[in-house]
């Protein structure tokens, strides 16, 4: 029997959180599959929306653990962030990446595209295919119209810095399921 994510979950540090996601399964109204690739966003990290303070934009990650966070970025599409820590912590993890497996035709459509392994590579992307909006901002993650399932399996993951930033680029707060062909971005090997 599948094990449903609730609230609790988060209400852990954002770099435990962000790695325990990978593996696990998101739904957005039916349709979506595994996470294969988070970030993790901590309130002391010059990269977070929740840096500079509490905004009528970034109000949701000042709130209680396990809801969704919802931006816009750079004025073109929706990013997808769970709120991790203790209410007022405002940390989160954005979900970069998903390995397509729930109504696939339904994301593809959305997406215009027939290629799956591009179907959620990427936050962009994956929010597309999901149907997420701003209308999702500040719900609960674990009602509807989300379903997040526990991982049944401990997977092998990588980590790295994260991409698209500009502060703190250094920082390996990048979590991905080792080998998913799904990633948005590969990760570069140790030594490379």
């Amino acid at each position: 029997m599948a094990r449903r994510l609730t609230r609790s979950f988060f209400v852990r540090s954002v770099h435990d959180v962000a790695p325990d996601l990978i593996g696990a399964t998101l739904l957005v109204n039916g349709a979506g599959g595994l996470i294969v690739e988070v970030e993790a966003y901590h309130h002391t990290d010059p990269a977070a929306h929740s840096f500079n303070g509490r905004t009528p934009r970034n109000a949701v990650m000042f709130g209680p653990p396990g809801f969704a966070y919802v931006y816009r970025s750079y004025g073109l599409h929706w990013c997808l962030n769970f709120v991790c820590e203790a209410e007022g912590s405002a940390s989160a993890v954005l979900v970069r990446a998903l390995q397509p497996i729930h109504r696939i035709d339904t994301m593809k459509r959305r997406r215009g595209i027939e290629d799956e392994r591009l179907l959620c590579a990427g936050p962009g992307r994956l929010t597309e295919a999901l149907g997420i909006t701003i209308a999702q901002n500040g719900l609960a993650i674990d009602r509807a119209p989300f379903q997040l399932i526990a991982r049944d399996k401990e997977p092998e993951i990588v980590a790295g810095p994260r991409i698209g930033i500009t502060k703190a680029v250094d920082l390996p707060w990048r979590y991905g399921l080792k080998g998913s062909r799904h990633l948005s971005k590969a990760f570069r090997e140790p030594g490379a």
